[in-house]
């Protein structure tokens, strides 16, 4: 029973290690949020995502579970869930693989090699096949809407921002208008 949870530890460690920022959920070690960048040279580029990882309690020996909390538009990325169809992580998986494996490898490529055949999206999947051309703009518009650097992970934050400077801007205009307001009269 300890060897998966230090293995677990460990994976978490090296994940945190190799620059990932990760957010744990319920300060534990089993459910955390990691942002992920899309790969260079793909339709992703410069995207930003939160992905949702649950480390089951035999984990290395059980593969963990993998989710887009971002919305993404991708075959073999269930639209609505965010699940993930990645055949090595929910069928071929290995002890030998490790956290960094999902984040640095395996995200990757099934984002570089959609494999439309065996969708979970299949709107996207039937896009891609039948119109190329309008599936590349489809995902590009996603990444524009959802996986905008620093939006997707920190919403809160976000509209905080977004108040404070509504909150500033509101308080600028009442003292023009009052100045404006003002000098007419006299």
């Amino acid at each position: 029973m300890s060897s998966p949870s230090k293995r677990r530890e460990m994976d978490m460690m090296k994940l945190m290690m190799s620059d990932y920022k990760v957010e744990t959920i319920n300060d534990g070690m089993q459910e955390f949020f990691v942002e992920f960048n899309g790969p260079k040279d793909s339709l992703y580029e410069g995207g930003v995502w939160k992905i949702r990882v649950e480390l089951p309690d035999a984990y290395p020996y059980k593969s963990p579970s993998v989710g887009f909390i971002t919305k993404i538009y991708h075959p073999n990325v269930d639209e609505l869930s965010g699940s993930v169809c990645l055949d090595v992580i929910n069928q071929t998986w290995s002890p030998m693989f490790d956290l960094v494996n999902v984040f640095e490898t395996f995200l990757p490529q099934l984002l570089l090699y959609p494999n439309p055949s065996d969708p979970l999206n299949g709107e996207a999947a039937a896009l891609m096949m039948r119109d190329r051309p309008t599936y590349e703009l489809r995902v590009k518009e996603y990444c524009e809407k959802y996986a905008k650097p620093g939006e997707g992970s920190e919403d809160k934050s976000s509209d905080e921002e977004i108040s404070d400077e509504e909150y500033g801007s509101d308080d600028n205009e009442d003292d023009d208008d009052v100045a404006i307001a003002g000098n007419p009269d006299p």
